[in-house]
């Protein structure tokens, strides 16, 4: 276990099409469709982002995953937090990678998961509308029973990340449905029944309107703090100000702004130190692949300014227990949000050097 920093990765295993994304989108849909018909925006817009080593992949390939985790390993990544869809009554989608990963047993890399308990709907996911795609559900004790049987599987292999001897499982939206709270308590006790010392949860944490005091009420264990936001909630700031005046006259009101302005705001020294508070790293953001000219921008992103940010994050929690030094990646290949670590044509590996420095330091 790295003394310096536990540093776990969310990944996106949507780079496999499903029939759900033919129906959506169009025959042979995967995050790789919105990436390549990326147009830039304005002068000095970075797109369309263009992968490097790995190429352009299929997640149904094991060589590929493989190679993820080899790159992965190389720079001093943990383990992947794979992104975990359950919408209820059973309801699962792109989970094939991972259900492969868990049956194959390759590669040999570290693993949790994270349920993205979220209602999709068209505008988030590429599409000019804002309809629901597919709803997520809390049907009640039935349906969270046969979910924890879903995943015993990956819950008892050797390679599940855990903290306290327990399966770490991270909810994206805790506070989403006061069914969470039963969800957390069935699945305690199913995990005692089946012969786990119990589920460490995670609530993954945005919206820092919500007080921790909050959160924790739900029954989790610990918060992933993710900041991306935070700078534009002060309305305040002369900087900010000047940027939204600047993207209306010269952007087209497109919301661009320097990452450099936004990352300041990315860890919190005061709150990203506490034991249970885990902070996230974020390489950078561009969600215009996506949403267009609604998507949020963060611009002029460079291994320089984000290995400054790294080593803010790694300095919160130097203090902390050797397992409960965990920073969160977001992310390691979220390409169609320009928020990623794998190489590309620019950069090539030059993050994942930035970010080894760090934790080798």
């Amino acid at each position: 276990m790295n003394k310096n920093a536990r540093i776990i990765a969310f990944y996106l295993p949507q780079y496999h099409p499903i029939p759900e994304n033919d129906i959506w989108w169009g025959k042979g849909f995967t995050e790789w469709t919105n990436v390549g018909k990326a147009k830039p925006l304005f002068k000095g817009h970075y797109q369309p982002r263009i992968p490097a080593d790995l190429g352009y992949y299929d997640l149904r390939v094991s060589e590929t995953r493989i190679a993820q985790a080899d790159l992965a390993r190389n720079y001093g990544v943990e383990g992947f937090c794979y992104w975990h869809y359950w919408f209820g009554n059973g309801k699962r989608l792109i989970e094939r990678p991972f259900t492969e990963v868990v049956s194959s047993g390759e590669p040999d890399f570290p693993f949790c998961l994270a349920w993205a308990n979220e209602t999709w709907k068209g505008f988030n996911h590429g599409l000019q509308n804002r309809n629901v795609l597919i709803e997520q559900l809390y049907p009640g004790v039935e349906d969270y029973t046969a979910h924890f049987y879903e995943t015993l599987t990956a819950f008892k292999d050797k390679r599940y990340i855990t903290i306290e001897g327990k399966p770490i499982f991270m909810i994206y939206k805790p506070l989403a449905d006061p069914e969470i709270s039963i969800f957390i308590e069935t699945w305690r006790k199913l995990a005692k029944e089946n012969g786990l010392n119990g589920i460490y949860f995670i609530g993954h944490n945005m919206d820092f309107t919500i007080s921790e005091q909050e959160l924790f009420k739900t029954g989790i264990d610990a918060i992933n703090t993710v900041r991306l936001n935070d700078f534009l909630s002060n309305k305040n700031s002369i900087s900010r100000k000047f940027h939204k005046r600047f993207n209306k006259i010269f952007r087209k009101n497109i919301k661009a702004y320097p990452y450099e302005l936004a990352s300041k705001s990315f860890i919190s020294q005061n709150i990203d130190q506490k034991e249970k508070i885990y902070p996230s790293i974020i390489p950078g953001l561009d969600h215009s692949p996506r949403s267009g000219h609604e998507g949020l921008v963060l611009t002029e992103s460079n291994p320089e300014l984000f290995e400054k940010h790294v080593a803010e994050a790694i300095a919160t929690v130097k203090n902390k227990e050797s397992e409960h030094k965990i920073i969160f990646i977001k992310s390691w290949n979220e390409w169609a949000e320009g928020n990623y670590m794998e190489p590309d044509l620019r950069w090539g590996t030059k993050y994942l050097e930035a970010l080894k420095r760090q934790i080798e330091k």
